[in-house]
């Protein structure tokens, strides 16, 4: 039989869903570039880029298990609802907050703050909002649909880090810093709209009366003892954590390739131009048979992508390792989701996307900061080449410890 690569989107709540994702993911990409830049522009500290990923991430990793909890016990689209109005209005403010006049009355530490703390409580917001809204794709498709809808949300995730990142520099030249930020304010709008043509799913009966640390309970203890998922995502978190290069690409631009804002743009958008061209070819071919050695393929493939680029002086080059290495990565993400939705139990959803969110955002908010602490004390190349060198180690160690997750057929799951 042949497979179909668009089968995800015979269902209407799913391309609702996605193109929400695409917007939401486009606008946060927006702001994240134009702030990291204007950081940098402004302190010349690549710490000040650093601190970003931190405030970001303690929110974030602290609350990601309470957003899992009431993911599982309340109204999914209202969480989501509620999540993406903070997100909006926190934009807001971050728009009024840097216009010129605001700025002429602001000194450098005062600016910095106000940028820190909007940022911290949109970490917040994203605790409740990323379990949430992984948790609810499930329920927006039937199983033998995961792997596909796996593929187009990671496809829709992988254009909105195109697109924002992409027109990130150019609406920063036209526009301004301020004014880009409104921009990033009429996106959050539109994917908040889109959610509404969503319907309630159905929530567990057994969470409801659920003490809530037995409730966390139970979501880590699943993680930690289905063997598949906890070293998949540790592969995640300690790959990023140590060769994420996204955070110091304002460094790189600026500094080492001599491009300015438009090719800051263009070398954040590589890595999902190439992701997006990988997952339109794993929308006709699995990468779900022999799962695990693929897993540990790509991640691979990933460091040795980290090494080239910390050590080319070509743009061009630069931006060949850079696609390759969100090739690479998209596979990885779509076996890694694919394993997440096939393996979680309905009534644990939300509580093991929170674990699992814990995990992305250790690997790339804290990856941030460490990449900015890093370059500082290390220096921006030799920081990079430690990372791509470290995610090397962990693939290594990681294969050692893993080796009987091999003969598991992830792609007969799918049938069931």
């Amino acid at each position: 039989m042949n497979k179909d690569p668009y089968l995800a989107f015979r269902y209407p709540e799913f391309r609702y869903f996605i193109s929400a994702t695409f917007l939401l993911t486009t606008a946060l990409l927006i702001q994240e570039v134009v702030i990291g830049y204007e950081l940098y522009r402004v302190t010349h500290d690549p710490l000040a880029i650093g601190i970003v990923g931190l405030v970001e991430a303690i929110p974030f990793i602290g609350l990601s298990l309470f957003g899992g909890h009431f993911a599982d016990r309340v109204s999914k689209k209202k969480l989501i609802l509620i999540a993406m109005g903070g997100i909006f209005l926190s934009s807001m403010f971050l728009h009024f907050y840097t216009t010129d006049t605001m700025r002429e009355k602001l000194s450098q530490a005062e600016l910095l703050t106000g940028i820190y703390i909007t940022i911290f409580m949109i970490g917040v917001l994203r605790a409740f909002y990323s379990p949430a809204a992984t948790a609810l794709r499930a329920f927006l498709v039937p199983r033998f649909v995961y792997e596909n809808a796996t593929t187009w949300s990671s496809s829709a995730w992988q254009a909105g880090a195109i697109a924002g990142p992409m027109i990130s520099g150019f609406l920063y030249a036209i526009l301004g810093f301020s004014n880009t930020l409104f921009v990033v304010v009429a996106l959050v709008a539109s994917a908040f709209i889109l959610i509404f043509f969503i319907e309630d799913k159905p929530i567990g009966t057994q969470i409801k009366h659920q003490n809530i640390f037995s409730s966390f309970k139970e979501g880590i203890s699943f993680v930690f003892k289905t063997k598949i998922i906890l070293y998949s995502i540790s592969l995640d978190l300690f790959s990023v954590l140590f060769g994420g290069v996204v955070a110091i690409l304002p460094i790189f631009a600026e500094d080492i390739l001599h491009v300015g804002a438009e090719g800051l743009g263009l070398l954040r958008s590589a890595p999902s131009i190439g992701a997006v061209i990988t997952l339109m070819m794993l929308s006709r071919i699995s990468p779900m048979k022999n799962a695990w050695r693929n897993l540990l393929i790509v991640v691979l493939s990933f460091g040795i992508c980290i090494l080239v680029f910390a050590l080319s002086k070509s743009m061009l080059l630069s931006l060949l390792a850079l696609f390759l290495s969100g090739a690479f990565d998209s596979v990885s993400v779509v076996i890694r989701s694919t394993i997440l939705q096939l393996m979680t139990p309905d009534e644990l959803r939300g509580r093991v996307q929170a674990v699992n969110g814990m995990f992305l955002s250790s690997s790339n908010e804290l990856g941030a900061f460490e990449s900015g602490l890093a370059a500082k004390l290390m220096g921006t190349i030799p920081s990079v080449v430690f990372g791509g060198t470290m995610t090397l180690v962990i693939v290594g160690w990681v294969y050692t410890r893993s080796k009987e997750l091999f003969s598991i057929d992830l792609s007969s799951r799918q049938e069931m």
